[in-house]
């Protein structure tokens, strides 16, 4: 008996590659994942912000870290990671956010490691160019000082934002003026009036700090006593509808998850537990975005920076749910 089933046509040159092939900015296409160019999502690398939503892109700086180094390889790990998630939308969601979303990989953000005490500036003016072109920023870290340059870009346009904060830390310690530390930069932020406490949430905190600075935190026990729903439901009436900022540090996540980090704790969450709050930002008014502090040579089986890939994906979702689908 003969079959109708053809075989599969070969793949042809443009089927690869489509970091720099794709035809259009738009919409999921499916390469081998363990073949190719790495760019985040498979998406197109470029420095051309025209048409953009979003640029993806690198902090490759980890010397604010107080533990462990190596975070500055955290945004290829998380590229990488990213190539099997690619050909798909994210789980759970009925539309596929890069149908809404022009994202583009704007690659990594340049600093002299040479000149440490630059870093914060020249991290800052590059971050500005995609703010004033009207892009909203996801950053890739590096560790968790990356946020601090970014909140003051964003700040520039949209005044004192709401951070919505997952950590095993509070990173809020009192600290010196002009410091370049991981723990101590949302003190900053706050006293230089790049975040408002009032209208801001800091989730999964389970290491000691006296002062929380006007933050509402919700506590690794707290959340583990209470529940997610609720945990959701205090972040949506704590922000409501002001721009908000969602800094994601892989090390809220327990190290049975998430090992390869520079200050893993115990006592914390499954990569379920986060994906399903990430999904409880449905619609709030999101300005920027990133997930840090992921350090390759402490993972097992990439399974740190697969879940960081995967949280940032479900962002891009929360992001493109305010977006209408294209026409």
């Amino acid at each position: 008996m003969s079959s109708n089933k053809q075989p599969p046509s070969p793949a042809t040159p443009r089927s690869t590659d489509t970091a720099i092939t794709r035809a259009s900015p738009y919409g999921t296409q499916a390469e081998p994942t363990y073949s190719g160019i790495t760019s985040f999502l498979r998406r197109r690398y470029g420095k051309d912000l025209n048409g953009v939503d979003v640029a993806v892109f690198g902090a490759p700086f980890d010397l604010a870290t107080t533990n462990r180094p190596g975070a500055r390889l955290g945004p290829r790990a998380i590229r990488a990671a990213s190539a099997s998630l690619a050909w798909c939308k994210p789980y759970l969601w009925d539309f596929d956010p890069l149908d809404r979303l022009n994202l583009l990989d704007y690659g990594d953000l340049y600093f002299d490691p040479g000149r440490p005490d630059e870093a914060p500036e020249r991290l800052y003016e590059q971050v500005r160019e995609l703010v004033a072109a009207d892009v909203v920023p996801l950053a890739l870290g590096g560790d968790h000082f990356i946020s601090f340059p970014v909140l003051r870009a964003l700040h520039e346009r949209h005044g004192p934002l709401s951070l919505i904060h997952f950590d095993a830390h509070s990173d809020t310690w009192r600290d010196e003026d002009g410091r370049i530390d991981h723990g101590t930069m949302f003190f900053h932020a706050a006293r230089l009036g790049y975040v408002d406490p009032a209208r801001s949430i800091q989730l999964g905190m389970r290491t000691h700090n006296a002062e929380d600075h006007g933050f509402q935190v919700l506590s690794a026990d707290w959340i583990h006593r209470h529940g997610l729903v609720h945990a959701i439901e205090l972040i949506r009436a704590r922000v409501v509808e002001h721009p908000c900022y969602v800094t994601f540090d892989v090390d809220f996540l327990d190290p049975a998850f998430a090992p390869g980090t520079g200050t893993p704790v115990c006592g914390g969450f499954s990569t379920h537990d986060a994906l399903t709050l990430i999904r409880g930002l449905t619609g709030l008014n999101v300005t920027g975005m990133d997930v840090v502090e992921v350090a390759p040579a402490y993972d097992q089986s990439d399974i740190t920076a697969l879940a960081a890939a995967s949280v940032a994906h479900e962002l891009l979702a929360v992001l493109a749910s305010r977006r209408p689908a294209r026409a």
